[in-house]
């Protein structure tokens, strides 16, 4: 399985940007799916997850209300829209698939991992 991670940047405190994450794998759509982040100097941290149905999904409490995740299995796509951006979502972001979710922010529930985008907010 291959993941794609794109769509980082440079913005400015308050804008928007959406992350994709392209998957190889073709039976994507049976899998949950989970961006994750990692400031420099920090442990990687869970951002938010989908099911692979989309019916169920599952935040951060600091994303909440402001990042939205969703996938589109007919593209094997899994996105992140983030709104509302703060300094302190400066990080690389990891898109995630997971074939046994044990909890959603535990990493090992995630054998295969994207190359990662980062993403620099400004003050």
């Amino acid at each position: 399985v291959q993941l794609q991670a794109s769509g980082g940047g440079l913005v400015q405190a308050g804008d928007s940007l959406t992350l994709s994450c392209v998957a190889s794998w073709r039976t994507i759509g049976s899998a949950a799916m989970a961006w994750f982040r990692q400031a420099p100097g920090n442990q990687r941290e869970f951002v938010a997850g989908i099911t692979w149905s989309s019916s169920s999904t599952y935040y951060a409490d600091s994303v909440k209300g402001r990042f939205t995740i969703s996938r589109n299995n007919a593209k094997n796509t899994v996105y992140l829209q983030m709104n509302s951006l703060k300094p302190e979502d400066t990080a690389v972001y990891y898109c995630a698939v997971s074939t046994y979710l044990i909890t959603w922010q535990d990493r090992a529930s995630y054998p295969y991992w994207g190359q990662g985008t980062q993403v620099t907010v400004s003050s």
